[in-house]
C-alpha cells in the first residue's frame, strides 16, 4: 500500500512536465518554420478577420510568412483560396492576371489567403505539409516580390 501511495505521489507531481512537451505537431511547425527562416523567408502568427463567404474558415491567428518587395512594384492586391486552384478577391471575382494565376498554381490548398502592398508580400498558410511545400511557398514568393 506504501508503495502504491510513493508511485501516486510522485505521478501527481512529474505530470505537469508532460504539459511541457511538445507535440507531434508542433514540433513539425517549428522545423517548417526555422527551415523556411534559414531559405530567407519571415514568419509571424497574425490575426486574420476571414470574409464570411469563404466555405471553411481558417484559424486566427494565421500563420503568416512574407518577403519584402522590390523597390518599384506599387501594385496592391490581396486573392482568398475558396478551393483548390479557384483564387477569388474580395468581391469574389476570379483572378485574371496571367502572371498572378501561374503562381498560385503552384501553391498548395493549404495556402488560404496571398496579399501584396507596396513593402511586402505575405502568404497565410496552414503549414501543411513538407519541406518540399515550403521551398514552393518560397519560391512563389520570390516570384512574385
Amino acid at each position: 500500500m506504501t508503495v502504491w501511495l510513493v508511485v501516486s505521489i510522485l505521478a501527481v507531481m512529474l505530470s505537469p512536465l508532460a504539459w511541457l512537451r511538445q507535440s507531434r505537431k508542433q514540433s513539425q511547425q517549428m522545423t517548417l518554420r526555422m527551415e523556411g527562416r534559414r531559405i530567407g523567408l519571415a514568419m509571424q502568427l497574425a490575426p486574420q478577420q476571414w470574409p464570411h463567404w469563404l466555405e471553411k474558415e481558417p484559424p486566427s491567428p494565421c500563420p503568416q510568412y512574407y518577403r519584402a518587395r522590390r523597390k518599384g512594384r506599387e501594385d496592391s492586391w490581396c486573392y482568398w483560396q475558396i478551393t483548390p486552384g479557384v483564387w477569388w478577391n474580395q468581391w469574389r471575382e476570379p483572378c485574371v492576371d496571367a502572371r498572378l494565376a501561374e503562381v498560385f498554381a503552384r501553391l498548395p490548398e493549404s495556402v488560404y489567403k496571398v496579399e501584396a502592398d507596396s513593402r511586402m508580400i505575405a502568404l497565410y498558410w496552414g503549414e501543411r505539409g513538407g519541406s518540399s511545400v515550403l521551398q514552393d511557398i518560397a519560391q512563389a514568393l520570390d516570384t512574385l516580390a
